[in-house]
C-alpha cells in the first residue's frame, strides 16, 4: 500500500511517500496509526499526537474505519480555518 504524508507529518517524518506492507493483524486506520507510532522517533513524533487526519483511497475516513484493500492511504494533519 502506499503512504503519502503531507504538510508537518511529511516534515516530522521526513518524506512524502512510501510502500508499506502492514501486518496482518492491522485492520483499522486507528490500529495503523498506533502501529505506524511505532515504527521510529520520526513516525512516533508524527502519529502521537492522536490529531492526524486519515484519507484511504482519497476518501476522508475516521479513525475506526477498515482498510479492506486500499490502495493509499493519507495521512495529515487537522484542517484549520481562517
Amino acid at each position: 500500500m502506499k503512504a503519502l504524508y503531507f504538510a508537518w507529518v511529511r516534515e516530522k517524518i521526513g518524506k512524502a511517500e512510501e510502500e508499506i506492507a502492514l501486518p496482518a493483524e492491522i485492520k483499522t486506520v486507528g490500529e495503523l496509526v498506533a502501529w505506524m507510532s511505532h515504527r521510529g522517533e520520526e513516525y512516533a513524533e508524527a502519529f502521537s499526537t492522536g490529531t492526524v487526519r486519515v484519507a484511504i483511497d482519497r476518501a476522508h475516513v475516521k479513525h475506526d474505519a477498515l482498510i479492506g484493500k486500499a490502495g493509499e492511504i493519507a495521512f495529515f494533519p487537522p484542517m484549520t480555518g481562517g
